[in-house]
């Protein structure tokens, strides 16, 4: 058997629960000023909206009362209101959002009892918070409880109208404190609830950064509800600090990774990541790089065996020292270069699966061994500085990258031994090239031959160490006093 009833007069079905609904407010003829009803808009006038209050005339309504923030009524015919009675007669019933007007400290009172908001202009700012008119009654409202943050301008708030509960009423209406906070703290828990229940785990959002500190960033997602972005999912980037990259205020987009209860409803711990709303840029490495490539980047670390060098956003890749120069020999990565210098690199080599990529800077200053043959010949004189002197004889740096090595063998059999023997690391020494070999990086020198062997004698002088024992000095002297006689 159907529960539904046709309307003689319009032939309209209506239901069980809609007519004892109705008959429920028809019922309800005792109603206050204060009163808060629940009632059926019945029509929506251009100035006015009509409500069916239970009782046997109709309430009315403002309609400005009701627009959202976007100047819209989001109301239609046979949507239900919740409103306070503000003044009746046998004609209407007048109803609003909130008490206001001239109601006298009963109404007050009424409000106070029954924590029914009250209409109160701002008229000015005093000594701990604002005075503010509520029903041509002086009230006062602690700046503390104006706003749930903390209040910056607070010349901002004059001359504008809210809604107040009433938390004092003493001295027959001589000491009435308000509180704006307690309802912004209502409005906020209904939002609060409803923004959580439309979140999940990888739900992508725009916040404001509210609080920036040592391990990470708290975001604004809706009034009321903050999440965490911890250090480690700011950036796919080395981050030392969140200051780096935000400051307070900052809108950003976020995506959730992590939801847990909090210890009271509607209060949950999110988790956040920045990171994550771009994707891991390991995962399309080959899309942007090739082996080959020369580029640009940031020097992040340099521990002894190299220096990591990031190239983009969470792209970093590590220049062994061995790839760090051609034309010098390097014991430290700082010999080269320092963190935070921006270098250019070469791609060598990308590991995408196990997110790592070798990168050379000696490379792309170019290999002093190319060409090589173009540059020398053999028989060949030139001079050289000595860089090391070894078990195998000497090695000679012929330019920054190119070293040859004059063979021990090769200086026992020079008629001048004695005298290169003498010179030492960092001297200059002339000699002639015996071999090339390019693909071995191997050049043979010979000593160098003047033709006057006085430059030899010369430079060999220049290599000797000054006298400094006494028996030495003494001897010089006793020469000097055999040529007199």
């Amino acid at each position: 058997m159907s529960n539904d009833f046709v309307d003689e007069n319009n032939g309209e079905a209506e239901s069980f629960e809609d007519l004892l609904e109705s008959h429920s407010y028809r019922m309800n003829e005792d109603i206050q000023v204060g009163d808060k009803v629940r009632g059926k808009i019945i029509s929506i006038g251009r100035d006015t909206v009509f409500v069916d209050t239970g009782t046997k005339v109709d309430g009315l309504v403002n309609r400005d009362e009701l627009l959202d923030d976007d100047g819209e009524l989001p109301y239609k015919e046979g949507d239900f209101l919740e409103l306070y009675v503000v003044s009746y007669d046998e004609s209407e019933v007048r109803l609003s959002m909130a008490l206001s007007g001239t109601g006298g400290l009963a109404v007050l009172g009424d409000a106070f009892d029954k924590r029914i908001p009250v209409e109160g202009k701002v008229k000015g700012q005093i000594k701990g918070g604002f005075q503010v008119d509520v029903m041509h009654r002086r009230a006062f409202c602690p700046i503390s409880q104006m706003d749930l943050r903390f209040i910056e301008n607070p010349e901002d708030y004059l001359g504008k109208t809210y809604q107040f509960l009433v938390a004092k009423l003493d001295d027959n209406g001589k000491n009435i404190v308000v509180s704006r906070r307690e309802l912004l703290d209502r409005e906020q828990e209904k939002e609060r609830g409803k923004f959580l229940g439309g979140v999940s785990i990888g739900t992508q959002l725009q916040g404001r950064i509210t609080k920036l500190m040592p391990y990470g960033a708290f975001v604004e997602l809706s009034p009321g509800v903050d999440g965490l972005v911890h250090l480690s999912e700011l950036s796919w980037s080395r981050v030392e600090t969140p200051h780096e990259l935000f400051k307070v205020g900052d809108l950003i987009p976020v995506k959730v990774i992590g939801i847990e209860k909090g210890e009271k409803p509607n209060r949950m711990k999110i988790a956040l990541s920045v990171k994550q709303v771009t994707g891991d840029p390991w995962e399309i490495v080959h899309e942007k790089f090739h082996e080959g490539d020369k580029l640009m980047g940031r020097v992040t670390r340099c521990p002894a065996f190299g220096a990591f060098v990031e190239i983009a956003p969470g792209i970093e890749g590590l220049v062994h020292i061995s790839e760090l120069s051609y034309k010098k020999r390097i014991l430290k990565p700082e010999d080269v270069v320092k963190v935070g210098e921006t270098v250019s690199v070469m791609v060598k080599e990308i590991d995408a699966a196990r997110k790592r990529m070798s990168l050379s800077i000696r490379d792309v200053e170019g290999d002093p061994w190319i060409n090589v043959q173009e540059r020398y010949r053999v028989g060949q004189s030139l001079e050289g500085i000595i860089e090391k002197k070894g078990k195998l004889g000497y090695f000679v740096n012929l330019e920054p990258g190119v070293t040859g090595l004059l063979p021990r063998s090769g200086i026992e059999k020079s008629d001048q031994h004695v005298l290169i023997g003498k010179l030492r690391e960092g001297d200059t020494i002339t000699v002639t090239i015996e071999e090339i070999k390019p693909d071995k990086r191997r050049i043979t020198l010979n000593p160098g031959y003047s033709r006057d062997e006085g430059d030899w004698q010369s430079f060999a002088n220049k290599a000797q160490k000054p006298l400094n024992s006494l028996g030495e000095k003494l001897q010089q002297t006793l020469k000097s006093k055999k040529a007199i006689s």
